[in-house]
């Protein structure tokens, strides 16, 4: 059995800082400096939990930061243990001049893809930075009626049924929802219910696919599916996009699994037309592929009428489809969910079961109340107006501030846009000169499957003000200017 880790963690209940970022910090110093040497293995996250007296979900925050960051290596029924090969010679970061890390002379595979900046900014930070994509604006987020909600559903727990991991209440709402305003097809128990959508992904890509299996990925594209695509054992091929999304036109090769955002296309946030939609699934019919629809913040739409989901239109046989509660709400409400084919409900219930893929019994009922009390639609109303308003204002301060050296593409919807280099350059080194002026961005050659085409920076807007979006531009137009 693993021994407490005495003398190396001393966490101060009483500090303002998270006790994750406590964890997270004196982990990776004692790792950096030898006190826990390679190989060792840490305790379970429910042990360590007990020995540090604080919940399983901060220690688990901190391992996972740990391990995409490249000091810890973590294994499915295995503690977590301290990465091979950790070099702690001091080297210079070309960037900032500064020594480097250990993370950044060894990052894993798995961390190199994924990228600390993909990562919750509310992780060990209290206030994200801008312009982190995807935060929903928690300023403006009605967290009295919330808190109720919450209140209610405590109050009235009751154990789950046998066999059961998602509330019949949440579904029977989330159906109501999609099938007005998605056009989903489908009834309550197709509904899968997960911790985020990222698990539900991984949960359809381990069901669905055979290690060697060729699975598609829009390029540029979501880099956590190419993860979860991986783990499965997928051969995943990444597939060019045009204005219209992914293009089927030409291939000859014949996947078992298609991943595609065709309401806004992830990163550039294009609409894929309902002509490319069908030509798409005749294509999938006529190969014997299944396709995951990543609908992830397809509430938000500005321009036009919204097209109908792929699974709508598929009739929900061999299309999945997706979506999160915490990009309609707040980031920290980490639930979502997925659609699944009417033959395979059962096969989903005993996966999810085994897997251990299950959201809070408390947070689904919340969730139910909150959408059938009407607050989610009026929420949805709300904050399709005000991201619309700041998407718009966005477009004319980048354009205002960068002058030439970015081109936007303003999204039909959705909480962040795509800005275009003009003049090829390094987007990662660009993102980092942002970072030390205090802009997060994301790069969009780091969302390519093989060499980048373009190079852009991958910006959120829904999150920050006018007062707080012209300022960043600011900072963004004198950095693009140097």
């Amino acid at each position: 059995m693993a021994q407490p880790l005495t003398g190396v963690i001393d966490l101060d209940h009483g500090n303002s800082a998270p006790l994750a970022r406590q964890l997270y910090e004196q982990l990776r110093s004692a790792i950096a400096d030898g006190r826990l040497r390679q190989g060792y293995r840490l305790p379970s996250s429910r042990m360590l939990a007990g020995q540090l007296d604080v919940a399983r979900n901060t220690v688990s925050a901190a391992i996972d930061q740990l391990a995409a960051e490249g000091y810890l290596e973590i294994a499915r029924g295995r503690r977590p243990s301290i990465a091979s090969g950790l070099v702690r010679l001091p080297a210079v970061d070309a960037v900032r001049g500064q020594p480097v890390t250990p993370a950044k002379q060894r990052l894993s595979t798995w961390a190199r893809r994924i990228g600390r900046s993909n990562w919750p900014p509310t992780l060990f930070e209290s206030v994200p930075r801008p312009f982190t994509p995807g935060l929903a604006d928690a300023r403006a987020f009605p967290h009295d009626i919330w808190a109720r909600c919450l209140r209610r559903a405590a109050r009235n727990v009751h154990p789950r049924r046998q066999g059961g991991h998602n509330r019949l209440a949440l579904q029977e709402a989330l159906a109501r929802h999609l099938i007005e305003h998605r056009g989903v097809r489908t009834e309550p128990r197709q509904i899968i219910v997960t911790p985020s959508a990222q698990a539900a992904i991984e949960l359809i890509t381990r069901v669905t696919l055979d290690a060697g299996d060729i699975a598609w990925l829009e390029s540029p594209g979501y880099i956590g599916a190419r993860v979860a695509l991986e783990a499965a054992g997928a051969d995943v091929v990444g597939v060019p996009v045009d204005r219209s999304g992914l293009t089927v036109a030409g291939r000859k090769d014949r996947p078992r699994l298609i991943f595609v955002t065709p309401s806004h296309q992830y990163p550039t946030g294009r609409l894929m037309p309902i002509d490319r939609r069908l030509e798409l699934l005749r294509f999938a019919k006529a190969t014997g592929a299944v396709l995951i629809e990543d609908d992830y913040d397809s509430e938000f739409h500005y321009d036009g009428r919204p097209v109908a989901s792929l699974q709508g239109l598929d009739g929900g046989t061999r299309v999945f489809y997706v979506g999160t509660f915490s990009k309609v709400m707040l980031a920290d409400i980490r639930v979502g969910y997925a659609v699944v084919p009417e033959t395979l409900v059962e096969t989903f219930e005993i996966a999810q079961r085994h897997t251990g893929q299950l959201a809070s019994a408390t947070l689904q009922d919340a969730l139910s109340a909150f959408m059938d009390d009407g607050d989610y639609a009026a929420h949805i109303r709300r904050m399709s107006r005000l991201y619309r308003a700041r998407r718009d204002r966005m477009v004319q301060a980048l354009a205002a501030e960068t002058r030439d050296a970015l081109v936007i593409d303003p999204p039909a919807g959705g909480m962040q846009l795509l800005a275009r280099c003009r003049v090829r350059q390094d987007d990662r080194l660009l993102c980092a000169r942002l970072a030390k002026a205090g802009v997060t961005a994301r790069p969009l050659s780091d969302h390519y499957i093989g060499e980048a085409t373009e190079r852009g920076l991958f910006l959120g807007f829904a999150a920050w003000t006018d007062a707080e979006i012209d300022a960043g531009a600011r900072l963004i137009g004198r950095v693009c200017g140097r």
